[in-house]
């Protein structure tokens, strides 16, 4: 062999190694970009665009950059799937996402099954992480705990109101309603009506008609803010008072755009707002300077960065499964915008609590939400 081509050949290994060893890190968003929770999918995309300019302007993981792949499910199990394939097809290794657990729970079989770690910010149903998989994680709560929350303070305060249950029939609409209604059933009280929507109705007269002939005083909603919006109201347009009570699906302020003045006195269960954590100070302000409220799962999205970011630290590896069993084997809680986090075997967290808020007109007239005291 000449030398030449010697001097050739060693080259252009060492530029191979050099690549090899300063490689992006690919990590998918899967949420609702398009379609009626797209409010929730530009939080999705906010939070995660912002944790990685921030760690990448910290220097990434090891001297490598973080590089974000958007993939827009839009609520539709079925296009979730084909994200979750996309995902796959492009290398991608960990995913943030998605927003629906009716989504999240199919595309996680996929991601498992490929070798891709998934973390949502927002996927509350049981299910997801009941499934016996090596990666599903979540930084929210879970259903069964924000159930027992929003039916114990049906029991406390309404519980000689007359209750009707309504679910949009999704995985996470039904989940949580269910919940409420063993919660309630379970403290002596039994619901008047038990009922089901669909998913993109804008038409809910006849329910209401419904509940209005049955006395119902107590709307418990398990779905999303839109169809949480409508309801409320045209309930007050046609005359139903009824106080609604939703789970973290209508934690929203379009839910106050769309109900209007009528949002005034819904109830809702969500976690501590995290934009009063002190640790989340300097993040949120950076998020109104540029112009954008990070209201709801925005920090969700952002702490599931702060937690990938801890996973790569402690295995010491970019390898999915390593960083899977290192989260779920942390040496100290992880420090993120939303609290510190530990996580149990399944990937539920070990600390997440609900509180109730309620629905009110702020000094600007406009409809926005607040924790009960």
């Amino acid at each position: 062999m000449n030398s030449s081509l010697s001097i050739s050949l060693a080259l252009g290994v060492s530029l191979i190694l050099a690549s090899a060893a300063h490689a992006d890190i690919l990590i998918g968003v899967a949420a609702p970009l398009t379609g009626p929770n797209a409010a929730v999918g530009e939080q999705f995309r906010k939070g995660a665009e912002k944790a990685v300019a921030q760690i990448n302007a910290a220097g990434g993981i090891n001297g490598d950059k973080i590089v974000l792949e958007l993939g827009d499910d839009a609520s539709d199990p079925k296009q979730g799937i084909s994200v979750a394939n996309k995902f796959v097809s492009d290398g991608v290794q960990y995913v943030i996402g998605d927003y629906n657990s009716g989504v999240s729970i199919p595309a996680s079989q996929v991601y498992a099954e490929n070798g891709i770690l998934q973390i949502t910010p927002g996927s509350t149903n049981p299910t997801f992480t009941e499934q016996g998989l090596w990666n599903t994680f979540r930084v929210c709560g879970r259903d069964d705990q924000q159930g027992a929350v929003a039916g114990n303070y049906i029991l406390k305060n309404l519980k000689d109101k007359k209750l009707a249950i309504l679910s949009d029939k999704t995985a996470y609409g039904e989940g949580i309603s269910n919940e409420v209604k063993r919660t309630v059933n379970a403290g002596g009280m039994t619901e008047v009506m038990d009922e089901g929507v669909t998913v993109g109705d804008k038409d809910f007269s006849a329910i209401i008609s419904k509940m209005k002939a049955a006395g119902v005083e107590t709307i418990y909603f398990g779905g999303l803010y839109t169809e949480g919006g409508l309801i409320v109201r045209q309930a007050a347009d046609q005359g139903l008072h009824a106080v609604l009570i939703g789970g973290d699906g209508i934690t929203s302020s379009e839910f106050g755009q769309i109900a209007g003045q009528a949002a005034a006195g819904t109830l809702m269960t969500f976690a501590p707002d995290p934009r009063l954590n002190p640790a989340a100070k300097a993040i949120v302000a950076s998020f109104r300077s540029d112009g954008f409220e990070p209201e709801a799962y925005t920090l969700y999205s952002f702490a599931a960065l702060e937690v990938l970011k801890a996973g790569f630290a402690q295995s010491n590896s970019l390898d999915p499964q390593k960083v899977a069993d290192a989260l779920k084997h942390m040496s100290a809680p992880i420090p993120t915008v939303i609290g510190k986090l530990e996580f149990d075997e399944k990937g539920d967290r070990k600390d997440e609590d609900y509180t109730m808020y309620v629905w009110k007109a702020d000094a600007s007239g406009a409809m926005t939400y607040s924790m009960l005291p």
